[in-house]
């Protein structure tokens, strides 16, 4: 938790983030994350000053058990002094202890994006889902949260006051804008109707821009012109070599010879970022059997 500090934005953790996003598919399947369709909303997470601190924690805290479909999860909400926003101790449940800062005793409405991302540490850990580090966890969760619903509240509790400023999570403003936008793009929402924060506007529309890339990369046919000439000379490249040699290391797509088959090119799909690999020959339509988004394509 940022809180009066600096800030980190841009996008530090971006690989981490489109791995979490590929984990995530393989773990649920396309139809789970499907169920996940309807965001958070405002209403269900609303904590007025005047509600009862315990209380309406507990309200909060079930609406977030619900939201991620863990019926059998009980969340024990408590408040204490200590430097991270919040901690959940996981255990086989089905009752979990949640301590949260006491800072959020005065700013009540952000107990609803701390309570996002412990329990989505809840549901990954039911899942057995995780990657090796610690702070590759981390990302992961607040990936996870924000991808099924529940972390737009995460990117909405970042605030910048002068000289004050809050944010809450391991991601950048920039990077939940990014999975926030991703999400956007496949449900067909608008979440930016729900932030309060300023900043967050501003985050997520940087993250909107970077998403919309993601579908504009050779050998995407809604490539731009740029891209489609780099790709052109690439692939040249790579036809008048044996070995097919990689493209170069600003690019996403790689070209690999299939023995004495065609020549193929992988790539990233845009909306799972799983790689697929097709080859080489013209116009083709690539299923992705992820996330199965159909991809127009100009190899």
């Amino acid at each position: 938790m940022a809180n009066g500090g600096p800030v980190e934005h841009g996008y530090p953790h971006l690989r981490t983030v489109r791995e979490s996003v590929t984990a995530l598919y393989r773990r649920l399947s396309y139809d789970t994350v499907r169920t996940f369709s309807a965001s958070v909303a405002p209403a269900d997470v609303a904590f007025a000053d005047v509600d009862d601190l315990h209380l309406g924690a507990q309200r909060v805290a079930r609406e977030m058990v619900a939201h991620y479909r863990l019926p059998d999860a009980r969340l024990i909400v408590g408040f204490r002094e200590m430097t991270h926003a919040a901690n959940v101790e996981l255990t086989a449940g089905p009752e979990y202890f949640v301590e949260l800062n006491d800072r959020f005793r005065d700013h009540r409405r952000d107990i609803g994006a701390a309570l996002a991302h412990e329990v989505a540490h809840v549901y990954l850990h039911r899942l057995g889902l995780s990657f090796p580090s610690t702070r590759e966890n981390e990302i992961l969760t607040d990936t996870v949260a924000t991808y099924l619903g529940a972390g737009w509240l995460l990117l909405d509790a970042f605030r910048e006051h002068g000289a004050s400023s809050q944010k809450l999570g391991y991601l950048t403003p920039e990077e939940f804008g990014y999975v926030l936008a991703k999400r956007a793009l496949l449900f067909g929402e608008d979440p930016s109707v729900w932030f309060t924060s300023p900043q967050a506007y501003t985050a997520y529309g940087e993250g909107l821009a970077l998403a919309r890339r993601d579908a504009e990369q050779p050998p995407l046919r809604a490539a731009g012109w740029t891209g489609r000439l780099r790709y052109a000379r690439d692939r040249r490249h790579a036809q008048g070599h044996a070995e097919a040699p990689e493209a170069g290391r600003e690019t996403a797509y790689r070209f690999s010879a299939g023995g004495r088959g065609p020549l193929r090119v992988s790539f990233p799909c845009p909306t799972c970022h799983q790689r697929i690999r097709v080859p080489v020959a013209g116009r083709v339509r690539a299923r992705c059997g992820l996330c199965r988004s159909v991809l127009e394509c100009d190899t």
